[in-house]
């Protein structure tokens, strides 16, 4: 069975009433979600602004990945270097989850309002589950951006063999300046 997380902005009775569609259309085709589909808000790492900010991080050219983490992982608003966050997911090999996670293309749009939105990643677990407490966006520099919990329980999501775990970008994107 395939599993959907869907990372929700913030509460509001209109994302509620999202989510309850998206529940029942999924259940309705057997897609499973996790914790009522609902990951926890994409977070800033406290250098993460300060890289978007002085331009350190170009959103347009950079090279960005989305890697996994376990629940005794360090990745924290303290974070600055991927290199620096420990427990990531283990190593399955292609087509499973690879060390370093994989390719994310983020992407701008606005004026006066600014979104950054991300492509969807998946992943398919071979070899073992795949286990993942976080999630993570980093260039491929070396520095991180943003994570965010997969649960917002917080609790552990488990994709078995076979199945495929997808973080899905909500509609609004990771995140709007304005």
């Amino acid at each position: 069975m395939n599993t959907i997380i869907k990372r929700l902005l913030g509460p509001s009775i209109e994302q509620e009433l999202f989510v309850a569609h998206l529940e029942q259309e999924y259940k309705e085709t057997g897609i499973r979600l996790i914790a009522g589909g609902a990951a926890g808000a994409w977070v800033f790492t406290n250098a993460g602004r300060t890289y978007l900010l002085n331009g350190a991080f170009d959103i347009d050219t950079d090279v960005f990945k989305m890697a996994l983490f376990l629940a005794a992982s360090n990745l924290g608003a303290a974070t600055t270097t991927y290199a620096g966050v420990t427990s990531e997911h283990a190593n399955q090999g292609a087509p499973g989850y690879e060390t370093g996670g994989a390719s994310c293309t983020l992407s701008l749009s606005g004026t006066t309002t600014v979104t950054t939105d991300s492509t969807d990643v998946s992943w398919t677990a071979t070899g073992g589950s795949i286990v993942a407490r976080f999630a993570a966006v980093y260039e491929v520099g070396g520095n991180v951006l943003c994570y965010c919990l997969l649960d917002s329980t917080p609790a552990d999501v488990t994709v078995t063999v076979g199945n495929i775990l997808t973080v899905q970008i909500h509609a609004s994107g990771v995140f709007t300046l304005a």
